[in-house]
């Protein structure tokens, strides 16, 4: 019996060492394990360098710049080709690789740590990735159409040999499609051997000089298409039909342009990743910003054609219905427009394979980008914002008579950042929504639009007021009654006094606020007229005589 147990004891003790010695063999948290490598290549000896992720990529770079492919393809994980075609295949395939590099990435040698683990030292804590060992390494992605593809690195562990860091299995298989899509095209092989040379800043001389080209034919075609939808517009006749083509004209040309200039960047064009990296996204900025516009154009074709308020006087008092509805037309455009950007600029920003390979430019400097912004944007918004409460909270409606920093004037558009007033002469006052919203100002049409207008007349301290009072009074009957308000309500007050005489108040009720300032002129004038003839006709003083410097 203890001798069966010694055995049990020995077997077991026998698979925990080999175990152990397999764990150690391969520890698979820092690399993968393989049974070989690229066994189908000769012995490369000491001249390729790739046990850190920077060492491999200086490694393809040095044979590319040789047409070494032979010592590149080592540089590949060729497990998925047979061992007697590697040879060939190989060095086919990391030229290949090259070239795709080369053109459409753009290898942030920030992100490829000098270090056989990957660790990248410098990374912050909260980062998932912060001082682990990594055994794969992403350093750009492209598009396949369908899928995207990445360009990877992997570290590989053969049994009984050294791990190194190569190009991942996938990425290896993802080359012929990717060299089909991005590599050379018809177009490069008409060119002489000297525009394809690469120059000193690494661009080759076809790029550096069809990227001034293609901007200018793009400029062009966005030209041609607004000149052709201005000529369109004026042989139409139809008032809807020309609006509809004008408000097309920037969109159109905008999507002309840049449409053109992502379609021969991307087919006839092949750009190197330094320069398709900017256009790609620009170019597609562009043509979400020219639908987006479209759309907006559109809204507000529509909207304009349905309310018609630009030719309607929207001061009159019986407009008050149409002042409410011209108000909440004007703040839906601008909910409209807020809602259509944010939408658009998160669709854009959703495009997986438009800002993922700027993720350290973009993405990794997003908290300091959005204050940047932020507090460069900060007056434009707290304006858009404002627009929208004055919407909400109907404190001035377009229409209204107001009284703002003294003048007196209407509402006649509220717009995204600014307020439009017309003063009672048909000069325009433009404020800031802000500061219209945070400024005490009167609106006379709030509420009740019945309003008593304060004729204030200096008179001299003997002078009859009773007298004043009868030509008031028959001074209301003739005026337009029709401006007028409610009889009972007209009153004349002696409201105070001085050396120079005393102060008449003279109360004249209205009808419409957006017309009272015109009749309390009209009232004014014939007040003043009637005290010159009650004093000329009674030899009595209404009015004090006194010179400038008195006054002053």
């Amino acid at each position: 019996m203890i001798k069966r147990i010694s055995v049990i004891l020995v077997m077991l003790s026998s698979l925990a060492t080999v175990a152990f010695a397999q764990t150690e063999a391969c520890e698979t948290t820092r690399w993968y394990c393989v049974e070989g490598l690229n066994d189908g290549l000769d012995a490369p000896g000491d001249i390729i360098a790739q046990d850190t992720p920077r060492a491999a990529i200086e490694s393809l770079l040095f044979f590319a710049e040789r047409d070494a492919w032979g010592y590149a393809a080592h540089l590949l994980d060729l497990s998925n080709i047979p061992e007697e075609e590697q040879a060939v295949r190989g060095a086919e395939l990391a030229r290949a690789l090259d070239t795709v590099i080369s053109r459409k990435a753009v290898i942030d040698w920030d992100l490829v740590r000098d270090r056989p683990d990957g660790i990248d030292a410098q990374a912050s804590s909260d980062q998932a990735m912060a001082g682990e060992p990594r055994k794969s390494l992403l350093l750009w992605t492209l598009d396949l159409g369908a899928r995207p593809a990445a360009i990877r690195l992997a570290r590989v562990k053969p049994d009984g040999g050294e791990p190194v860091w190569v190009f991942s299995r996938q990425t290896v298989d993802n080359i012929p499609a990717l060299f089909e899509r991005y590599g050379p095209n018809g177009f490069e092989a008409y060119l002489p051997a000297a525009l394809t040379e690469k120059t000193a800043v690494g661009f080759m001389w076809w790029e550096i000089i069809g990227l001034p080209i293609l901007m200018v034919l793009a400029l062009l075609v966005g030209r041609w298409v607004w000149v052709t939808l201005n000529w369109v517009s004026g042989r139409v006749e139809r008032r809807v039909i020309k609006d509809i083509v004008r408000s097309v004209r920037g969109p159109a040309a905008t999507g002309a342009a840049t449409g053109l200039a992502l379609l021969i960047g991307s087919s006839v064009f092949v750009f190197s990743g330094q320069i398709s990296t900017i256009l790609t996204p620009v170019a597609w900025l562009g043509l979400l910003a020219s639908g987006l516009w479209f759309i907006i154009n559109a809204v507000e074709v529509v909207l304009d054609r349905l309310t018609q308020f630009d030719d309607v006087d929207l001061t009159n008092q019986q407009d008050v219905h149409m002042r409410t509805t011209a108000t909440r037309v004007a703040a839906a455009r601008r909910a409209f427009v807020v809602v259509v950007i944010l939408v658009g600029g998160g669709v854009f920003l959703s495009q997986t394979n438009i800002f993922q390979n700027l993720g350290l430019t973009l993405l990794g400097t997003a908290g300091a980008l959005t204050l940047v912004l932020g507090f460069a944007a900060r007056r434009v918004l707290g304006n858009i914002m404002a627009s929208l409460q004055i919407a909400l909270n109907q404190s001035a409606r377009i229409g209204d008579r107001i009284v703002y920093n003294d003048y007196l004037c209407h509402v006649e558009r509220i717009n995204f950042t600014y307020v439009q007033l017309r003063d009672w002469d048909g000069t325009r006052l433009v404020v800031p929504v802000e500061e219209f919203v945070s400024t005490a100002f009167e609106n006379w049409t709030m509420k009740e639009p019945e309003m008593l207008r304060i004729i204030k007349v200096k008179c001299a301290h003997d002078a009859d007021v009773g007298l004043l009072r009868d030509a008031f009074m028959g001074i209301l009957d003739e005026l337009d009654q029709d401006q007028l308000g409610d009889r009972d309500s007209a009153k004349v007050r002696v409201a105070g006094q001085d050396v120079f005489g005393k102060d008449v108040w003279f109360a004249l009720p209205c009808s419409d606020p957006n017309t009272s300032w015109d009749v309390a002129c009209d009232a004014r004038e014939r007040l003043l007229a009637a005290g010159t003839r009650i004093a000329e006709d009674r030899n009595v003083v209404i009015f004090p005589d006194a010179n400038a410097a008195e006054a002053a």
